[in-house]
């Protein structure tokens, strides 16, 4: 699988000699690398980078970012500048982009977008209308209540079979609506006040407002007592319930499931995995059914406000965007536009993106490392000492059935019944949601299609699927600071290098671990060697935990274990694969050795400004620490590390209980 004398001839080609790419003019030489690399290699770029008014957050990923979605708009642009057949390429990607633009458009039309939906669901008479309204929302791509969606069954993944998850919160986390501190309370005092306000720009001025928001909060709340936390739902075996589709009438008896399935024209299935049944016992079906006109209004208004007019636009900001992350005004319009292209009409985006920037030499080159961390990812399993061999011989075999897909997908999605039209916004953003949620529902009972992708060609991410086994880098991720074909091999094992071995990792961790190398949720562990993965583990939850974020809010480190056993196992053995590579060559560059250049590589990754609401909602929500914590977390536990810049026992960055899972 892995020529290796052909390959190590071309990575010894990328040793020659070249510019390091590592940004010295980001280090701050005046902390001390054994004391906070973070601080060392991240100290002068943070000192300069401060966060725009438009942005919560500044970072090496949102740098990036920025600067694709710069080519993005001038790829759009030229297409709506031009004259381009109806049904095009260029002619939907220009339409939907102009559509967005045209603010006078969107005001001249105020509610009139939404006032059929909104009539429909102030017309509700009784709780048995609910499903069908349900039903139209869920088509338009606005999850209320629940989900209904497709997926790889768990334990066949060649299968795609329906299921049910739960959802309809706004607020990020069940926790928002359930933890009794201050900054809670606060948090649903100003979603009931922005509740109140986006109802009241949808109302006449007799109608209370006031009351509807507190019937939406308490039905949230509700909603939210009987869902799972979220550190729970990433054990795959929690959320793996099947059941049969009569049964659910016996699960949710006041819900009128048939007709649901009926509305959103759903095609046949027997069976449903019910992700968490005891959300679904507990659905609060008892409300009145003004307490669900009220809780649905919102939740089409909220979805709709994009789309809509500069009142409902600046409400929406005000809250989401200024309170709960901290940015001080709204992105400019057109960025805004480019996202919502991207978000809707993806493929197409992309696939004039990828004829744009990115180039077979940039596909090889990664093909190249990520053959070289397979080698050095098996060699690590093979060293490990705590794990059996019959267990070693199922993991080899799982890294080795890993798909790799590199820049794009192997196949475009199609777009052809989404209509596009410049003078309609809100319809086209419909028409694609409502597309996209069909084109799901229609894989269910079908063999699962494995070389999808759930992110666009452009997108500055990479990702690793459980259920079919691949690991995946957008084009998006594959320029600098990730990746530059031009550059020095060491700052690229331990930029993109690290991030190709995260993705392997995932593979490996304690979600990726429960699943065979078919992708079926399957236990191929002895337990011994369960017990030993767990025992490291939890060794790295509890020394993640001892992070403190913001305030005092500590990092939770069972929510973000996967991600941290990614981040250490992925630069473990991107350092094994250019150790391999190096083959005794240590030229200096910048006065710099390979493995520092390496280190540098990586932890300038991380290189953050964040504002004290964008973090605190991190560290209550996201499954990836923070940066300071993904660059001084792992190379505490790494005596690589600690060699390469000549760090004594005592200094922070020698961690006195080391973890290690791979």
């Amino acid at each position: 699988m892995y020529y290796r004398l052909i390959l190590l001839g071309c990575l010894k080609a990328m040793l020659a000699p070249a510019a390091s790419s590592v940004d010295t003019s980001a280090i701050n030489p005046a902390v001390d690398p054994c004391v906070d690399f973070y601080q060392y290699v991240c100290g002068n770029w943070i000192a300069k980078n401060q966060i725009p008014p438009d942005r919560s957050q500044w970072a090496r990923f949102t740098e990036l970012s920025e600067r694709t979605e710069k080519v993005l708009e001038d790829l759009i642009q030229t297409a709506a500048a031009a004259k381009a057949p109806s049904g095009s390429l260029d002619q939907k990607i220009g339409d939907y982009f102009g559509s967005c633009l045209d603010t006078r458009a969107i005001e001249k039309k105020g509610l009139t977008p939404v006032a059929p939906e909104l009539a429909r669901i102030r017309a509700l008479k009784s709780r048995e209308d609910l499903a069908a309204e349900v039903a139209s929302l869920h088509r338009a791509g606005i999850n209320v209540i629940f989900r209904f969606v497709s997926e790889p069954d768990p334990k066949n993944s060649s299968m795609t079979i329906a299921a049910l998850v739960q959802g309809g919160l706004s607020l990020p986390d069940r926790d928002y609506y359930l933890k009794t501190d201050a900054k809670s309370v606060e948090t649903r005092q100003r979603f009931e006040q922005h509740v109140r306000n986006i109802l009241q720009l949808a109302k006449d001025s007799g109608d209370d407002a006031a009351a509807q928001a507190r019937l939406v909060l308490e039905m949230e709340t509700r909603l939210a007592t009987v869902s799972l936390d979220r550190v729970s739902r990433r054990d795959p075996l929690k959320t793996y319930h099947l059941t049969a589709r009569a049964d659910l009438s016996v699960l949710a008896p006041r819900f009128l499931w048939d007709e649901y399935f009926k509305g959103i024209a759903a095609p046949p299935f027997e069976a449903v995995d019910v992700e968490w049944p005891d959300y679904f016992k507990g659905l609060p079906l008892d409300e009145p059914i003004d307490s669900w006109k009220a809780y649905l209004s919102y939740h089409l208004l909220r979805n709709a406000a994009s789309q809509l007019t500069e009142a409902f636009q600046r409400e929406d900001f005000e809250f989401w965007g200024k309170y709960m992350t901290g940015a001080k005004q709204p992105r400019p319009r057109p960025s805004r536009c480019v996202n919502l292209v991207d978000s809707h009409l993806g493929d197409l985006l992309a696939q004039k993106y990828v004829n744009a920037a990115f180039g077979p030499e940039a596909k090889s080159r990664i093909t190249e490392l990520v053959e070289a961390l397979e080698k050095a990812m098996e060699e690590d399993i093979e060293r490990i000492d705590w794990m059996t061999p019959e267990t070693k011989q199922a993991a080899i075999a799982k890294l080795h059935a890993i798909t790799n897909n590199v820049g794009y997908p192997r196949k475009w999605r199609d777009y052809s019944t989404v209509a596009i039209a410049r003078d309609d916004f809100y319809g086209n953003t419909r028409r694609a949601a409502a597309a996209e949620y069909q084109r799901r529902l229609e894989r269910i009972g079908k063999p699962t299609d494995k070389t999808e992708w759930n992110m666009t060609a452009p997108t500055v991410n990479a990702f690793y699927s459980p259920d079919f086994n691949s690991i995946n880098f957008p084009a998006g991720i594959l320029q600098d600071p990730f990746f530059d074909a031009r550059r020095d091999t060491a700052v690229n094992f331990g930029a993109v290098g690290s991030v190709i071995g995260h993705e392997m990792t995932h593979g490996f961790d304690d979600q990726g671990r429960k699943f065979d190398s078919a992708g079926n949720l399957r236990d191929w562990w002895s337990p011994k060697d369960a017990e030993e993965f767990e025992k490291r583990a939890a060794c790295m939850a509890n020394e993640y935990s001892g992070f403190t974020a913001v305030d005092n809010v500590k990092v939770n480190g069972r929510l973000t274990l996967g991600e941290n056993t990614a981040d250490n196992g992925g630069v473990r053995i991107a350092f094994m694969a250019l150790q391999d590579t190096l083959q005794g060559n240590e030229t200096k560059i910048d006065g710099f050795t390979p493995e520092q250049r390496f280190f540098l590589g990586y932890g300038q990754l991380w290189c953050e400004n964040s504002s004290a609401e964008q973090i605190r909602l991190r560290a209550l929500t996201n499954p990836h620490s923070p940066g300071p914590f993904r660059a001084n977390g792992v190379l505490q536990n790494m005596p690589e590390f600690q060699k390469a810049f000549a760090c004594k026992p005592g200094q922070p960055m020698v961690s006195r209980n080391a973890c290690r899972v791979w």
